[in-house]
């Protein structure tokens, strides 16, 4: 892609809380606010998007934007809905910032009925499977989620970010999507070759190689209104079938719903652009620095309290952005742990 001079960090995931503080980059590189070219020889893992010099001219010439609507869906779980809150308030922060073509914003609410932050947060109501379906995997919800979403919510926006509970927005996001490709985050645990023989079950060889399958979840993922109303409902049936498939389940486990996605939208002929500096991604670390710790899964029953404990010195620049971050968020969100 062209050499631009405009970088956008995009999202913050607060990474997987089993540990005793949260890295959240791997390299321990800090949070800046330039960056290097990522398509240069030495790759960066910093959270930057690059925009190709051809679109930061069309932005400079003022350009009709290319809007999307951001989707996350959500339980109505005390520890799924501060992440929400949380996530909302900088969505909002930077929706109308510049060059952001951030549109609409829509939490898609699979409990199946109302909570009392719907006049906080646009709010679709979806229905949850069936008792029993997801088999104790919640996720499974996701997918199902979206095609009620799909069908009958009023989208204005050609495209759509879906996105979690669980990313902070931290620069305002450029439509990073082109010439009907979706743009994704790649993660590092999702390998098609790999598990080939296992794919091949719901990718059969006539549809083409297996690196077809590009390596990502549905999130982050910026893609097409219309291609995501032919791949969500694939997303769902193929999740639905892995997860019934004992050799499947076993080989994918957390991530199966994931590679279902990965799938679906191969299916549909929808490929990627790969960012690989789209989010900062959470790392699992066991390590401690003095008794400082933040742990999302704290959190699972009550909202984290206002104005957290900044981490001490040597904690890398990201972590200390993103306990700010909900620091400021919560500050301000009113009414926050009633």
């Amino acid at each position: 892609m062209g050499c631009g001079h405009l970088f956008y960090s995009t999202l913050v995931t607060f990474s997987v809380a089993l540990i005793t503080y949260n890295i959240i980059i791997s390299a321990n590189a800090p949070l800046k606010q330039d960056f290097p070219n990522p398509s240069s020889s030495s790759i960066s893992v910093d959270p930057v998007i690059e925009m190709p010099l051809e679109r930061s001219r069309r932005h400079g010439a003022a350009a009709n934007k290319r809007l999307f609507h951001t989707a996350m869906t959500a339980s109505d779980s005390v520890y799924n809905t501060w992440q929400c809150r949380v996530m909302y308030y900088w969505f909002k922060k930077f929706q109308n910032g510049p060059n952001s073509e951030m549109g609409g914003f829509t939490r898609i609410l699979h409990s199946g009925k109302p909570d009392k932050y719907m006049d906080e947060i646009p709010t679709f109501i979806a229905q949850p499977l069936p008792a029993g379906m997801d088999q104790g995997y919640i996720v499974l919800n996701r997918p199902w989620a979206f095609v009620q979403w799909l069908e009958k919510a009023d989208i204005k926006e050609e495209y759509i970010l879906m996105a979690e509970p669980d990313h902070i927005i931290v620069k305002p996001i450029p439509n990073l999507s082109k010439d009907g490709l979706g743009a994704a985050f790649p993660f590092f645990y999702i390998e098609p070759k790999k598990y080939e023989s296992v794919l091949r079950k719901y990718f059969p060889k006539d549809m083409g190689p297996i690196t077809n399958i590009d390596p990502i979840g549905n999130s982050p993922v910026v893609v097409g209104r219309d291609s995501l109303k032919k791949i969500a409902p694939v997303w769902m049936n193929v999740s639905l079938a892995m997860k019934k498939d004992p050799e499947t389940d076993k080989a994918f486990g957390w991530v199966l719903e994931m590679y279902a996605y990965a799938v679906a939208s191969a299916l549909n002929g929808v490929g990627n652009i790969l960012y690989k500096d789209f989010m900062i991604q959470g790392h699992l670390t066991y390590g401690k620095i003095g008794e400082w710790r933040f742990d999302k899964r704290s959190y699972d029953s009550v909202p984290p309290p206002r104005n957290l404990p900044l981490p001490p010195p040597g904690v890398p620049e990201s972590v200390v952005t993103l306990v700010k971050m909900v620091n400021e968020a919560t500050a301000n969100i009113p009414n926050w742990g009633s």
